[in-house]
């Protein structure tokens, strides 16, 4: 048992365990190559190894252009303030660190993953005040980051890489499984009161995963505009599980304590029956994206829509709703709505996966 244990904290686990290898082989392997080029400073090439390398390639590769973007301008205009303002004196150098700084910290202000840029500059002001051994600082800095940085993309695209479209559908999968639990619970409020705080707790869980799913997404839109992947777009699949989440937040409100006794006899039967497919389907759908395959066809939910739309038709036909307060008839109608809304986002989220499913 603890040895199926380890095996399953392993395989849970594998995305970071495979981060942490890469980022250790990069440091390393940055490490010996200073050390073979003779690098001024071989920590330049080790601190950029190990901070450009993220969790997925996409991540890895925006990391080391921002890096090498940061450190040539930071470089550059470090190199050009230095030429324009000499400064021997501590009151010319703190006046040339100023010039320097002040548009480089409005950039990062703006623009937070160019924070190196001041840094560098800072470096080379503070490094040489003399024109000439300045502009030798900072090729230094460029070269030794810029190797740093090249180390540290070839072991993310060989050792173990991790495409982002890969690590956008473990996230996906991760906002699938409170879905179901959600929409289980929800549909049964309609026989039970529901605890407004466990609704709360597992709309966090979704938002947190759709948020994850969302940087991912990002990432996985870089590797396909470098070439890296060929996966297809990855913004509808995020666009989907937002619009999902929005219909849950819908039910949830329609729902804030059961029906009347009428309405709860007609609807509590095909309300459990809906919720309990709609979680199966939505668990089906995560299965399919962590296999990689198009989800199953889905009958069920179909079946047990059309009886939970018969069932709210017939409070209407035999006149049920005429005895219910406005707020009550806004309840039923604005369940059915959200159930609606629901049932066809679900139906797109599993063509997208299948679309998903050959990449």
């Amino acid at each position: 048992m603890p040895l199926q244990q380890a095996d399953g904290w392993f395989f849970r686990h594998r995305i970071e365990l495979g981060l942490s290898l890469r980022m250790t082989v990069a440091g390393l392997l940055s490490f010996a190559a200073a050390h073979l080029l003779q690098t001024p400073q071989t920590y330049w090439a080790v601190l950029t190894a190990v901070i450009v390398t993220q969790t997925s390639v996409g991540g890895s590769l925006k990391a080391t252009l921002d890096r090498l973007i940061s450190t040539l301008g930071g470089a550059g205009w470090g190199v050009a303030v230095t030429a324009a303002i000499p400064h021997s004196g501590v009151v010319a150098t703190g006046i040339a660190l100023a010039v320097g700084l002040v548009p480089l910290s409005l950039l990062v202000a703006f623009r937070p993953s160019y924070r190196v840029a001041p840094v560098t500059a800072a470096i080379v002001l503070l490094g040489h005040p003399v024109s000439g051994e300045v502009i030798n600082t900072a090729f230094d800095r460029v070269f030794e980051i810029g190797l740093g940085s090249i180390v540290a993309l070839a072991v993310a695209l060989t050792l173990s890489p991790v495409r982002a479209h890969k690590a956008l559908y473990a996230a996906a999968g991760d906002a699938l499984v409170p879905m179901a639990e959600q929409i289980a619970a929800l549909l049964a409020g309609v026989t039970t009161p529901v605890a407004s705080a466990a609704v709360l707790a597992v709309n966090d869980r979704i938002r947190a995963a759709i948020e994850r799913a969302d940087a991912m997404a990002v990432e996985a839109a870089r590797e396909r505009r470098s070439y890296v992947s060929d996966a297809p777009d990855p913004e509808p699949l995020v666009r989907t599980l937002r619009r999902l989440s929005h219909d849950l937040v819908i039910i949830a409100r329609a729902l804030p304590a059961p029906p009347p006794d009428t309405v709860r006899d007609h609807l509590s039967g095909p309300a459990a029956t809906l919720g309990d497919a709609l979680a199966a389907t939505m668990t089906a759908i995560r299965d399919a994206l962590a296999a990689g395959v198009a989800p199953p066809a889905d009958q069920s939910t179909e079946a047990a829509f059309s009886a939970y739309a018969d069932a709210v038709a017939a409070l209407r036909r035999e006149g049920l709703t005429r005895a219910l307060s406005d707020t009550d008839v806004e309840r039923v109608f604005g369940l059915l709505f959200g159930l609606e809304e629901l049932h066809r986002n679900l139906d797109e989220l599993a063509a997208r996966v299948a679309e998903l499913a050959p990449a």
